[in-house]
């Protein structure tokens, strides 16, 4: 793996964690909307990720190709780089929370009212996952840079 690799692997962790604190901040905000434009209250959002691909059709005929000659520790070393959003969804599991309020305007006939399906102390607790997720994948792109740069001086003399 070469030092842009790990830059690669480090960025691509970086985005996909303020993607997901963007989608825990929307929840956050949205926690009390009982109608959204379609007239449905809010419901929560969940990031997944998933495993960058990096394989086109070239190179997986690359790949077959060169593992003939470099064996198959060629082949497994072959692997993606990196983390993508793989999808945002919607939280279908989690119950939404009915309130007694019979003079909120999204009462229904009983006086109930359905917010959100949105637990602050959960996104709290998954925004600073996310953060230290973030802060981590910073923190091995500055290692990496460090290194980088360390190997850039001894090499170039100026070290």
């Amino acid at each position: 793996m070469s030092i842009f690799d790990s830059w690669n692997i480090n960025a691509s962790g970086m985005t996909a964690q303020r993607f997901r604190m963007d989608t825990i901040a929307e929840n956050l905000a949205n926690a009390n909307t009982t109608r959204t434009l379609d007239g449905e209250p809010y419901r929560r959002k969940v990031v997944t990720f998933a495993e960058k691909e990096a394989r086109t059709p070239f190179s997986r005929v690359l790949r077959n190709s060169i593992s003939r000659y470099a064996g198959p520790t060629y082949r497994d070393n072959w692997t993606s780089k990196g983390v993508k959003v793989d999808r945002v969804s919607e939280d279908t599991w989690t119950q939404m929370n009915i309130v007694y309020d019979p003079s909120h305007p999204d009462a229904d006939e009983n006086g109930y009212v359905t917010y959100p399906n949105v637990n602050t102390i959960t996104e709290m607790t998954n925004l600073i996952d996310a953060q230290n997720a973030y802060t981590a994948n910073a923190t091995a792109f500055e290692a990496s840079k460090a290194i980088a740069t360390r190997g850039l001086n001894l090499g170039g003399g100026g070290g």
